[in-house]
């Protein structure tokens, strides 16, 4: 079972920064063998994808909402993912949850497994 230890969620005023973490251990396989994702979901709305990166962090996607805001990098030696989110809005406050696809090739519209219970973001206007 995977163990995730998140940090970096809180609360923000619009227009500030937070940079969100997610270090896991327990997971089947190398840590860069997956893709991982960040996803977020707020009250009474679907759960949606953030921001992709790919097993070495070549490649990046990000939905369109959060580009040009949002970054997303991995250190794979520390089995950490990151969300750097710049510029934030009160629509981004949500959920975030970290999650993992055991696959070469990384997409936002995949099946992933979410890893935890996720880091509460809220932006107030």
């Amino acid at each position: 079972q995977v163990q995730v230890v998140y940090s970096g969620g809180g609360s923000v005023q619009a227009g500030g920064s937070l940079r969100l973490s997610c270090a896991a251990s327990g997971y089947s396989y190398s840590y860069s063998d997956y893709c991982l994702a960040w996803f977020r979901q707020a009250p009474g709305k679907e759960r949606e994808g953030v921001a992709t990166i790919s097993r070495y962090g070549a490649a990046t996607i990000y939905r369109d909402s959060v580009k040009g805001r949002f970054t997303i990098s991995r250190d794979n030696a520390k089995s950490t993912l990151y969300l750097q989110m710049n510029s934030l809005k009160a629509e981004d406050t949500a959920m975030y949850i970290c999650a993992a696809r055991f696959a070469a090739t990384c997409s936002l519209t995949s099946v992933y497994a979410l890893w935890g219970q996720g880091t509460q973001v809220t932006v107030a206007s």
